[in-house]
């Protein structure tokens, strides 16, 4: 391990101890509350978002060109993590009638926005590694239904 991994582990743990220690200190977190929202949050991690990241990414291995391939991966896992976050300001969750300070802004739109920058840039990505490296990427894998190299000849005699 690194020097530098060994500092993002440090550091990751330390603010994760200080996290644990400030839920059991505060009189007003409910413990029982926390669990279920933890679970939740793993549940909805594992069913949900991780086969939705391994789906796409196995998409786009399968069916684009190598130079793309990262890029498109890549604005795909930034565009579900905006889009979760996002997701309860777009749908209004929090706003109220008597309250015209809660959500305030326009934030479909900024969300449009946000992705669009990331796909933009993603589609620059794949240009400028289009035009550095002009021959196409092709797969090592062999796929159903690829020729298969010929077997080598049996030493030894000839079955009869």
């Amino acid at each position: 391990m690194t020097a530098a991994r060994r500092g993002l582990v440090t550091i990751g743990a330390v603010g994760m101890g200080y996290a644990v220690l400030g839920a059991l200190t505060d009189a007003d977190i409910k413990p029982f509350g926390v669990l279920i929202f933890l679970a939740g949050v793993l549940v909805a991690h594992d069913a949900i978002l991780l086969p939705m990241v391994i789906g796409v990414g196995a998409i786009a291995g399968r069916f684009l060109p190598g130079s793309a391939r990262t890029p498109v991966r890549v604005a795909s896992v930034i565009s579900l993590a905006v889009c979760v976050v996002a997701l309860p300001l777009v749908l209004g969750y929090g706003r109220s009638a008597d309250n015209p300070s809660a959500l305030p802004l326009a934030y479909g739109t900024g969300l449009v926005e946000v992705l669009a920058a990331v796909w933009g840039a993603a589609l620059l990505a794949v240009v400028v590694r289009a035009r550095r490296d002009p021959a196409p990427r092709t797969s090592t894998r062999i796929r159903a239904g690829d020729a298969r190299p010929e077997r080598p000849p049996e030493s030894g005699r000839a079955k009869q």
